[in-house]
């Protein structure tokens, strides 16, 4: 098949991003003719699988659901953007898909503007609804709601990640036709359970190889020291909690800290945010090490070190990708129980035992709930801990594998 892939920012960090990379990654190991139209100015970085990227001219602007700085664009929410400037966004864009047509699977991320986009284009088009568009952007705008139903509406589908994805699709755009539920893929080469030393000796290597981050002036990349920090801060047995994603309020980091008061438990924080100096205040000096982002790189062998992987968000996620990279990673999740996450609960439920099904949530922003799972969980005998990090992974590789996500979302979509 010839696919293209439109998204229309870049190929690294997290949500998205990473949802891109790994489907051109997966049908282009597949045999499939791959083309992904983005802004990534280094894809050399990433493994596609040998797909072909494509940067699209579009003159500097960079439309956002939330403000962040990207070098060398103009960015602006969305919702601040007139019509004008988002319809002279998207033509250089439909363009870029139009150059690479015939294709028998046009994927367009994100119901604005990547539906607008495919609309755009002339091609028959598959949208992939994410959720930060509707939540940030376009719920309670009646014209992004309008326009984003128009574009549905002419897809020939639209794939979501979850059944609550599913519901705020029909609450933002109202009911559209052709609606499709195909959970995110998670890399079950890449997050697999590691003996603890060689995950820390590979966790310090990755970290010697980060480039250089003077007093952390970037707060797009890991913090300056890393690796002599991680190796102190790691070295021991301690019950180690993770937080990977981005610092803000919404995420709950703030609910995972005040848990952690009392807990006999050091934790990592991974991720770069406007929420990161007040969430710093918060922590315990020693008991809570803030590492700025972190690549998928150092990811896999940190979660191999962690007793638990916490999800706090206290607000709608389209999917747990967080938690089931975890549970692939051997890591027991620990998720607040809504949205996304809780479908992701579910899975793990399946094959937790009975006695431990309660361990996969907690109450959303409530840091008694999650204080108290946390102490049971982190509490575990050793039997009991192999059996929960062996059904963690057994749920990741049967329900979230991008193979088979893959597979479904090429069969779903193509003309």
């Amino acid at each position: 098949m010839k696919i293209v892939i439109w998204h229309g920012y870049l190929l690294g960090g997290t949500g998205s991003n990473v949802y891109t990379r790994q489907l051109a990654r997966e049908w282009s190991r597949g045999g499939h003719d791959v083309t992904v139209l983005c802004q990534e100015p280094h894809p050399e970085h990433f493994d596609l699988g040998g797909a072909v990227v494509i940067k699209p001219d579009v003159g500097g602007l960079l439309p956002v659901f939330v403000l962040d700085h990207y070098e060398g664009y103009r960015v602006a929410l969305l919702q601040d953007c007139s019509r004008a400037e988002l319809e002279a966004w998207v033509a250089p864009n439909a363009a870029a898909v139009r150059d690479q047509l015939p294709a028998d699977l046009v994927l367009c991320n994100h119901v604005l503007l990547g539906g607008a986009v495919g609309l755009a284009s002339g091609a028959p088009y598959a949208v992939k609804a994410h959720g930060s568009e509707l939540e940030y952007s376009m719920r309670g705008r009646p014209g992004l709601e309008t326009w984003g139903r128009e574009v549905l509406e002419a897809a020939t589908a639209t794939f979501v990640g979850s059944a609550h994805i599913r519901e705020v699709v029909e609450e933002v755009c109202g009911h559209v036709d052709r609606v499709h539920e195909v959970p995110p893929g998670v890399d079950i080469e890449e997050w697999r359970p590691q003996p603890r030393d060689a995950a820390l000796a590979a966790l310090v290597a990755e970290a010697r190889r980060d480039p250089a981050n003077p007093s952390n002036a970037n707060e797009r990349l890991p913090d300056e020291g890393n690796a002599a920090r991680l190796a102190a801060f790691l070295a021991g047995d301690e019950p180690t909690v993770v937080y990977f994603g981005k610092l803000l309020r919404n995420k709950g980091v703030h609910v995972l800290l005040e848990a952690l008061r009392g807990l006999d438990a050091r934790a990592v924080v991974v991720g770069f945010g406007d929420y990161r100096a007040g969430l710093e205040e918060m922590a315990a000096a020693d008991r809570v090490l803030f590492t700025g982002p972190l690549e998928h790189r150092h990811l896999v062998h940190l979660l191999a070190l962690a007793d638990a992987c916490v999800v706090p968000s206290i607000f709608p996620e389209a999917f747990g990708m967080v938690a089931a990279e975890a549970a692939a990673a051997g890591c027991p999740p620990l998720v607040a129980r809504h949205s996304g996450l809780a479908e992701v609960a579910e899975g793990l439920e399946v094959e937790y035992p009975p006695t431990l099904r309660h361990l996969t949530s907690f109450a959303t922003g409530d840091a008694a709930d999650l204080r108290t799972k946390l102490a049971e969980l982190l509490a575990l005998s050793d039997d009991d801990r192999v059996e929960i990090r062996e059904a963690a992974r057994r749920a990741a590789v049967q329900r979230w594998s991008w193979s088979s996500v893959a597979e479904r979302l090429a069969e779903l979509g193509r003309v």
